[in-house]
């Protein structure tokens, strides 16, 4: 099944100054694999509140190798109403978060996030998250 990467992975790899190396060899398995999603939100979230302009570049050349997944008018209407139904029930999330539910339910793709948002949902949509499995030395 194919990953759609949310924001906080992507930050641990590439916008910290020691990134989360077990999570990055991840991100290379999935690329590798042909596995990995993102959509222009998560890139656009990433990018955004990098002050300076070379790790802007290096995160955006890196990023490029990339296509987003197309995003269609439903998704936005389903995101939504997650967001509506899960406000409903007391939980909060960001609109970011909820269209990555939208598309993640639409495209069948599990969600890859350090997010602890994202299992509250999975308790009210039918969303799937993706977990690694920890490799023994």
């Amino acid at each position: 099944m194919n990953v759609l990467v949310d924001t906080s992975v992507w930050s641990s790899v590439l916008r910290r100054k020691a990134p989360d190396l077990t999570m990055l060899a991840e991100l290379r398995r999935l690329m590798h694999e042909g596995r990995l999603r993102i959509i222009g939100p998560v890139r656009q979230e990433l990018l955004s509140g990098i002050r300076d302009s070379d790790q802007f570049e290096r995160v955006r050349v890196r990023l490029a190798a990339l296509a987003d997944t197309e995003l269609e008018t439903n998704d936005y209407e389903d995101a939504a109403r997650l967001f509506n139904l899960c406000r409903s029930r007391g939980v909060q999330g960001s609109n970011t978060d909820f269209l990555i539910c939208a598309v993640s339910i639409r495209a069948g793709l599990k969600i890859f996030t350090t997010d602890n948002d994202f299992a509250v949902f999975a308790r009210l949509l039918p969303i799937e998250l993706y977990v690694f499995p920890l490799r023994s030395a």
